[in-house]
């Protein structure tokens, strides 16, 4: 079954850290490209991070460059986002994403509340 888990939402206070898993299986993980994505109630969902099938490459939106990190381990199948200096904004259901060619596979997400 081709699926895609994202784990390690909840809830943190501004400033605070999370890291999110996306653990992947039925498919050949290695050539997907894989992104985190994330919508904000009333928002279209935007994408926050994306890295190459190989990891050699990494991009993100300008509202998370230097406070958030994207990283793959091709041997445990599994995307990484590493969340760090939350802010209110940040606040969003958080997807997972895999990509390659035509083939686009989602995960059903995970909720990221940043509040005091």
């Amino acid at each position: 079954q081709v699926q895609l888990v994202e784990s390690g939402g909840g809830l943190v206070q501004p400033g605070g850290s999370l890291r999110l898993s996306c653990a992947a299986s039925g498919f050949t993980f290695s050539n997907y490209a894989m992104s985190w994505y994330r919508q904000a109630p009333g928002k279209e969902r935007e994408l926050v991070a994306r890295i190459t099938n190989a990891g050699g490459m990494t991009n993100y939106a300008d509202s998370v460059k230097g406070r958030f990190t994207i990283s793959r381990d091709n041997a445990k199948n599994t995307v990484y986002l590493q969340m760090n200096s939350l802010k209110p904004e940040d606040t969003a259901v958080y997807y997972c994403h895999a990509g390659w060619w035509q083939y686009n596979i989602w995960g059903q997400g995970t909720q990221v509340t940043v509040s005091s």
